[in-house]
């Protein structure tokens, strides 16, 4: 069943295709603390990801992101990036998940906080 899925689906990892061209043409560069593995070619020509579990860009650092897409040579595995220590981790987007942003007074909150700064309005 396992190489149906990847035989025919992308969103459960490599596809089989994508497997047999990173066993060709892959040298692995590095992994991130997710477990996604980086690839490029022997020539550097192309890069790619192969994600540890669902297929999700937003799963990607900033740091490896940048490399994927030429912004620097070095990948973050051989000279890393400098951080403010004011920048917070990476996150995935949690977008239409349980863990997603809710305001205060947003119906999605478990316990919608009482407004007090509101009185409803009645007509005389």
């Amino acid at each position: 069943m396992n190489f149906l899925l990847r035989l025919l689906t992308w969103w459960n990892g490599q596809t089989l295709g994508t497997q047999i061209f990173t066993a060709r043409k892959g040298v692995k560069v590095g992994e991130d603390d997710q477990g996604n593995v980086f690839y490029q070619t022997r020539d550097g020509k192309r890069r790619w990801v192969i994600y540890n579990g669902e297929s999700e860009a937003s799963r990607v650092s900033p740091d490896w992101h940048g490399w994927l897409h030429f912004t620097w040579n070095e990948p973050p595995s051989r000279a890393a990036l400098t951080h403010k220590p004011w920048e917070k981790p990476h996150q995935e987007n949690l977008t239409g998940t349980a863990m997603a942003y809710a305001p205060a007074g947003s119906i999605r909150r478990l316990a919608p906080a009482e407004r007090r700064d509101y009185e409803a309005w009645s007509p005389e």
